[in-house]
């Protein structure tokens, strides 16, 4: 093989390397929105949204949550779904993953270009009646470093 043949097969594999990480490096560059600022990028669709439910497990009838992070792509569908934090320790980071990765976003109208956004979504279970009582278990799942808005 000559050097100029040599050269154009190193661009061809470079350049189709850099096509395959492209939707990485574009995650990973995601601007970071918390759930509480989402809206002015991403409106869910769902009206509703369908969960993976065991029928048994450690800790399921607890007052709880599910942190989840999750990157919402330029096609509104979830990527790279990751369960973040549960408190109190239980089975039912496996039913939160199964709810984010059902959620459905369109574009806002301030996202026409629709930027992908990482955030993260806190899933509730079993909370108390009581306003207080509900604030306090919701924020202990809170997570940081999604404060950009």
């Amino acid at each position: 093989m000559n050097t100029m043949s040599r050269r154009c097969t190193r661009a061809l594999v470079l350049a189709l390397a850099m096509t395959g990480a492209a939707p990485l490096l574009a995650q990973s560059q995601a601007r970071m929105v918390g759930p509480e600022h989402i809206q002015s990028y991403w409106i869910m669709l769902n009206t509703k949204v369908d969960a993976d439910v065991p029928n048994s497990g450690r800790n399921m009838d607890k007052p709880g949550c599910v942190a989840v992070s999750y990157l919402i792509g330029s096609d509104g569908v979830p990527q790279n779904v990751t369960v973040r934090k549960v408190v109190p320790q239980s089975d039912l980071d496996a039913v939160a993953k199964s709810v984010v990765s059902n959620f459905r976003y369109g574009p806002s109208l301030t996202n026409r270009s629709s930027e992908p956004v990482s955030t993260y979504y806190i899933v509730p279970f079993n909370l108390p009646a009581d306003p207080a009582q509900r604030q306090s278990i919701t924020n202990a799942c809170k997570l940081s470093g999604f404060d950009q808005a």
